[in-house]
Formats: structure tokens, sequence, C-alpha cells
């Protein structure tokens, strides 16, 4: 019998993984990118073994997560870090690694059983981070559904996140070069919003930042391209979650 497969997700570098690595593996298999095509009946038609949620913006509805095996990747070594913009709190913390971690989905947010965890680093930018990080989704995606392992409950003393907001990508002209340099990095992604700055009627965001070391000693210097726009009066909510 041939096992059906569904992977929800919103971000190019994941639908990129998708068609790639999921195209020659065994199953029948279906791509969700909009929310509005997770729909109970949908499912129910399509009777997935498992559900895989890399990098998705909604809650999934209690009545799915009780029918279904729905599986999310998360890019902690919880129970420490659960919560929003992990690889944004991860970074302020000083973290320089990490764990991705493929656990089973409940109401309780990033609270589930474990089925895998994996090194990732968290060196470059958000969208280098990010690239790496779904190469490494889909990788243990293959594997659960090869070795089909059981899920554990989470362990040990647990650590909350907090999903940061637009305005927390300001500039505040008080940081250290490397403080801005993780500022700068960390936010540089696709649909994230960008470490900015506000100078006068204009706006300057910040991408491709380098932190280079300088010899005999000498303070290193931070290079980063700057984007000059009128300046916005109200910040819009963007997505920023993992």
């Amino acid at each position: 019998m041939t096992n059906n497969y569904i992977v929800a997700t919103i971000k190019d570098w994941n639908i990129k993984e998708f068609d790639r690595v999921l195209s020659d593996s065994p199953g029948n298999w279906t791509l969700i990118n909009d929310h509005s095509q997770l729909t109970l009946d949908n499912l129910r038609s399509l009777k997935p073994k498992y559900i895989f949620f890399p990098h998705w913006s909604w809650l999934v509805p209690e009545e799915i997560l009780n029918e279904f095996t729905c599986i999310c990747f998360h890019m902690t070594d919880v129970p420490y870090g659960r919560g929003g913009s992990p690889l944004q709190n991860l970074i302020c913390r000083g973290h320089q690694t990490t764990k991705l971690t493929a656990l089973k989905m409940t109401k309780q947010l990033d609270a589930g059983d474990v089925y895998l965890k994996a090194p990732l680093s968290l060196e470059g930018s958000a969208q280098e981070i990010f690239e790496r990080c779904s190469k490494l989704t889909f990788d243990m995606i293959k594997s659960i559904i090869t070795i089909e392992p059981m899920p554990i409950a989470q362990t040990g003393n647990i650590t909350t996140f907090t999903r940061r907001k637009p305005e927390q990508s300001k500039v505040q002209g008080t940081e250290t070069l490397t403080e801005l340099y993780d500022l700068i990095r960390m936010m540089d992604a696709d649909s994230y919003p960008k470490a900015f700055l506000a100078y006068g009627d204009f706006t300057l965001t910040f991408e491709q930042a380098k932190l280079t070391p300088c010899p005999k000693n000498e303070a290193p210097i931070l290079n980063a391209n700057v984007i000059i726009t009128k300046r916005m009066t109200n910040l819009s909510e963007k997505n920023n979650d993992s």
C-alpha cells in the first residue's frame, strides 16, 4: 500500500526543496502553500499518513491536529526556546548553533513529543540559515517516512521565546559592531522586516552584512548594503515567524 503525505509551507526555500527532494521519494506527495487549502474535508480526501509543516504561518485548527499526525520543525532544542521568532531570539542570546527539532503538533505551541533532532549552524544571514534549515528539514522528512520513529516526550526546563515585532528591527545606535551585525543578518531574509534606521524623511534599511576582522587587533569593519526610501509613517505587521 502506498502512503500519502502532505507538506504545508509558504516559504520559497521549502517549496524548492519539496520539488527537488520529494519528487523521487516513495509515496504520494501533495504540496499545500495556501492556508485556505488546509481544510478538514480536503485532508480527509487526501488521507495522509503524515502532514509536515515546515515554516507555516497560521495556527492549525485543533480538529486537524486531533485527526491527523501533524509534524512541525522548530529551530531550537526544545523545551528550550518554545515560541516565536526562534532564529532571531537565538542569535540575540549569543547562540552560534542550535538544533532543528521535528515534533508532533499539539494544541500547546511547540510542546509536542519529539521525533528527531539534528544540529544546525546559525552562521550567515537569516536567508542562508533558512535555506540550510530547509535542506535539513527535508532530510528529516525522508528519515521520518523511512524509519517511522516513535515520538518521545520533551524533558528539561521550559524556556519560551516571544515573537519579535517589526519595530524591534530598528537600529538604536548603542549597539556594538557585533550586535549591529547580528541585528542586520538575523532579519536579512525574504519577507522579513529588515534592520532599519530612521534618518530625517528617509528610512535606511540594511542587508548583506559582513563583519571583517582587522589585523593588529584593530576594530573589525562592518560592511552592509543600504537601501534608502521615503520614511514610512507606520510600520505594518509583517511575517516574522519560524
